[in-house]
């Protein structure tokens, strides 16, 4: 019989909570993780993003912070938006827990967030760089947190966080609970934790296969030079709903995002030069279907939730497995299909075999390059009127549409009828 929160010693009015938000069954996380938590002792836990990870650290910690105005707990998260994310949780569970917390991130404004920790809030969440500039400028004191999480402490090292982490884990209580969590266990995490934590109980989650089972997955073979010519027509075959495309830097997420736009797609960019304000601005319009692709980098889509993303492109490989695993589950949700494709040239085929090795699993390599067909480029039809670009692209674009609509019964956005309508209705459009 599987467990509930009543089960873990949870109290009646956060299981009340939980339940309206329709979380009844505690995930393996949850159940390994709470009570070991809920005593206070160190705790590894090593699991995949979209375990319940999250639910699992802030229960036991919230549960243990003392209701006095004392900052007692610390969460530390390497991006805005993973810091984002805990920090909506928190404050959700707040409501019923009666614990005060604030987020202390980049992007903000820093005197406002000064503010905030004068009022010395329970529990802080956010990113190291911008909490060691409020510890640094004393505006933060660390010295009575007693409970400490570092969750995706493998990002923290790729970003070159990790002195930062130790600092902060310094500056906090002798005595501290530390949990840490991580996709992944390297080397220089083991020596953090060798470092800080007394005798650690290791929690390991074993990543389920079929949570890529709902995913389509393929390969394609493309020299770099013929990326965007290829990503046009696939974009034109594939119709999808809302699409996450992948790039390696930011640089290229932002030229990429701007060529589709001049091919008439409703995209934006996300990467690590936007302010808070403005990565706000382009995840709701992508939340709200107003944006039909998000050309992001991994780093600033970490901790992303986002409701009918049909499929995930890899314009550029992924570095690792990991990274492969952590892109393709931003599709096939909740019960959903998905459909995850990656571009590969000659060079990046030993990379290919990597990850195919790391997921268990030989991807599918699509060899219909259709070469003698050019895809439908909206901005060729438009080189005559310099004037008014983007308006004739909209039209051009609306008329091909409407010619394959009649062909094939697609809608104007080049959605699907089918599951892609679906996603659509959930959202209430």
């Amino acid at each position: 019989m599987q467990k509930t929160f009543n089960d873990l010693k949870i109290t009646p009015d956060v299981c009340e909570l939980l339940k309206k938000q329709g979380i009844i069954n505690p995930t393996v996380v949850q159940e390994k993780l709470i009570p070991t938590a809920r005593s206070g002792k160190d705790v590894i836990v090593q699991s995949k993003t979209g375990t319940g990870k999250t639910l699992a650290f802030l229960l036991p910690m919230m549960e243990r912070i003392k209701k006095i105005a004392v900052t007692q707990a610390l969460i530390v998260a390497p991006t805005r938006e993973l810091a984002l994310q805990i920090s909506k949780v928190a404050a959700n569970l707040g409501t019923v827990m009666n614990i005060d917390s604030v987020i202390i991130c980049g992007g903000q404004d820093f005197e406002r967030q000064k503010e905030k920790l004068k009022h010395s809030p329970q529990l802080i969440i956010g990113t190291p760089g911008r909490i060691l500039d409020h510890l640094s400028r004393k505006a933060i004191d660390l010295s009575h947190v007693n409970k400490i999480v570092i969750d995706e402490a493998d990002e923290m090292l790729k970003l070159g966080f990790i002195e930062d982490v130790e600092t902060l884990i310094r500056a906090a209580s002798n005595d501290s609970q530390l949990i840490l969590c991580s996709a992944t266990i390297p080397e220089r995490i083991k020596r953090l934790a060798a470092q800080f934590m007394e005798n650690p109980q290791t929690i390991f989650i074993e990543p389920k296969v079929v949570t890529l089972d709902s995913i389509k997955q393929s390969v394609i073979r493309v020299k770099e030079g013929a990326k965007l010519d290829k990503l046009c027509e696939l974009l034109d075959q594939e119709q999808p709903y809302l699409a996450m495309i992948f790039c390696a830097k930011k640089e290229k997420t932002t030229w990429l995002s701007i060529e589709l736009a001049q091919r008439g797609w409703e995209v934006d960019a996300l990467n690590g030069d936007l302010t808070q304000q403005q990565r706000n601005f382009v995840l709701k319009k992508f939340r709200e279907a107003k944006l039909q692709i998000l050309v992001s980098t991994d780093i600033a889509a970490r901790g992303l939730d986002i409701e009918g993303v049909t499929h995930v492109i890899s314009f550029d490989i992924p570095p690792t497995p990991v990274d492969y695993i952590h892109r393709i589950g931003r599709t096939g949700r909740a019960g959903q299909t998905g459909r995850a494709i990656t571009f590969v040239t000659d060079s990046e085929v030993d990379r290919l075999k990597l990850i195919e090795t790391g997921i268990k699993k030989q991807l599918n390599i699509e060899n219909k390059r259709q070469e003698n067909k050019k895809p439908r480029r909206i901005n060729e039809i438009n080189k005559t009127d310099k004037q008014a670009p983007a308006k004739k692209a909209t039209n051009e674009r609306s008329k091909i549409n409407d010619r394959s609509q009649k062909r094939s019964g697609n809608s104007v956005r080049r959605r699907s009828s089918t599951g892609n309508e679906r996603s659509h209705q959930r959202r209430g459009k």
